[in-house]
């Protein structure tokens, strides 16, 4: 595996949605390539773009959709197939999760995307440090054929899952990433919420979750880094369903986290996952953001 020193871009804490709103089309777009300038004159400044059914991207619309994203200077990632699993028993699965893995780079590659969020999969079927350890080992061959493919500019982002049956924990997650700096946690602060029964209800609960990754990682690895904020309901079981920022009832509160974003001098991307009004609902994060920001 390639040992040369990984440098990403620094960049401002950018908001932004995770897909294309309903209202994206209701005001009559129809191509993802016209996302960044519509994200850009509402105040946006990131998208994650959605391959979380496959990767059924082409050359030429990834490179459409990177073209307009420099023009409106919006930061892009992409989520992979939500169907991955590194910690599949079976060796075809792990295999397409790999090969599924490396499509989203290529798409990335082609786009000009940063960083790729990945689900890492599940451990319902087998022993969780067997999962843990397999998905290790997986991870680092997919970083060698990366770097054999030409893809190894573009950060893996594995991402902290909602359910407890998943593969996935923030501690899960923090062993996956120290393999190798081109792996970047994507802390989802809802699912945290969801799976800890509740957790995040303070800013102190907020930063022990970063300075754990700060401790683990070093903050030159965390200062820049990539998030997921929604509302979520959950069960015994953890996540259960993404709600809007307006649905107070469920937690977290993001203002919790903007406090702590500013204490620590970060930098992330925050990428809202609300259920229909993701866009909107980054523009309520980044407002919340600013005001803190300027009190």
């Amino acid at each position: 595996m390639s040992k040369a020193k990984f440098h990403e871009v620094i960049l401002l804490t950018r908001f932004g949605p995770s897909g294309n709103p309903e209202s994206f089309y209701k005001q009559g777009y129809k191509s993802s390539s016209q996302m960044p300038a519509w994200l850009a004159t509402m105040g946006l400044e990131a998208y994650e773009y959605q391959c979380n059914r496959g990767v059924n991207l082409g050359e030429k619309k990834a490179r459409e959709i990177g073209e307009e994203a420099v023009k409106n200077d919006i930061f892009l990632s992409i989520h992979a197939p939500y169907y991955i699993n590194l910690a599949s028993p079976e060796e075809e699965k792990r295999a397409n999760s790999k090969r599924y893995i490396i499509e989203t780079l290529t798409a990335a590659k082609w786009m000009g995307a940063k960083r790729i969020v990945v689900h890492t999969g599940s451990y319902a079927k087998v022993d969780k440090k067997w999962a843990l350890e397999t998905a290790i080992n997986l991870i680092g061959e997919i970083l060698e054929e990366a770097d054999s493919s030409g893809l190894g500019d573009v950060l893996i982002c594995p991402e902290v899952l909602g359910k407890k049956n998943q593969l996935g924990s923030l501690d899960e997650i923090i062993e996956m990433c120290r393999i190798h700096e081109r792996l970047m946690p994507t802390v989802d602060f809802g699912h945290i919420h969801a799976r800890c029964q509740g957790s995040l209800n303070s800013p102190e609960d907020f930063e022990k979750v970063i300075n754990k990754l700060e401790n683990a990682l070093g903050f030159e690895r965390i200062k820049n880094l990539h998030s997921h904020f929604s509302r979520v309901e959950f069960t015994k079981g953890g996540e259960k369903k993404h709600w809007n920022i307006d649905d107070a009832k469920f937690g977290p509160e993001f203002d919790h986290l903007a406090e702590v974003i500013l204490k620590k001098g970060m930098e992330p991307v925050i990428i809202c996952e609300s259920r229909s009004d993701m866009a909107k609902d980054a523009l309520k994060l980044k407002k919340i953001y600013e005001s803190l920001k300027s009190g």
